[in-house]
């Protein structure tokens, strides 16, 4: 292994930077050090840290680190080339550039297609129909959200304007909601897509659709959630 400081004390006197020169660059990168610091590295007695490592390897133009810092890399394709033989090798990765058939491909995002089970009963949206049924079909869409788990039709207007009759909307199941977030509800033998309201003036489920009456949640209710709305 080469010697550290040794290697970056070559490097800051090609650029010809002082020590004092080359703690100023540093300060692009937030690194703030004096130039006692960089003394230090070079003579051996202390040692950057990765960040600052990395940081004096870019700004001396340090690109082959393996090489710089250790040795020959054995990844090194000119490793058991002479001068002429790299220049021959360059040589001929100019020709190919210049041909234009040899650019890397262009990176296309892959969409991940998930696939979330659907049921037929919608939850009612309005006076609620318990979801209650092993009839869904599965539905695989690159649309669907990671974080769902299953999707269901709406069925009324009481969501609306969000939510509309027919909607399908994908559904995180979980047993726990915040205040204000909307979820599907089991409530007294009835699913319900709607906000929930659970705070100081009581535990409500709320319609966004201003004609229809909060649903009241109280100790006596037989209440579940069921999921989180996530579309």
């Amino acid at each position: 292994m080469k010697d550290l400081g040794k290697t970056i004390a070559k490097y800051r006197k090609e650029h010809k930077l002082n020590q004092s020169q080359l703690a100023k660059e540093l300060e692009n990168y937030d690194i703030y050090v004096k130039q006692n610091s960089i003394s230090a590295w070079e003579l051996g007695t202390a040692t950057p840290n990765a960040r600052q490592f990395l940081a004096l390897c870019e700004i001396l133009e340090i690109y082959d680190i393996y090489t710089d810092f250790i040795g020959q890399s054995p990844l090194n394709p000119f490793r058991n080339l002479n001068e002429t033989g790299m220049n021959k090798v360059l040589e001929y990765i100019r020709d190919l550039e210049s041909t234009g058939n040899y650019k890397p491909a262009d990176i296309i995002p892959i969409h991940v297609i998930q696939e979330r089970k659907v049921f037929y009963n919608t939850v009612s949206a309005g006076t609620g129909s318990f979801l209650d049924s092993d009839e869904y079909e599965m539905i695989s869409s690159p649309d669907i959200p990671e974080a769902a788990t299953f999707g269901v039709y709406v069925d009324g207007d009481s969501m609306e304007p969000r939510y509309h009759n027919k909607d399908l909307i994908w559904i995180e199941q979980t047993a726990c909601l915040d205040d204000g977030e909307i979820g599907i509800f089991y409530l007294d033998g009835n699913a319900y897509v709607k906000k929930f309201q659970n705070n100081r003036l009581g535990t409500y489920l709320i319609s966004l659709n201003k004609k229809y009456d909060p649903i009241p949640v109280t100790e006596n209710s037989s209440f579940k959630i069921f999921g989180r709305v996530l579309s």
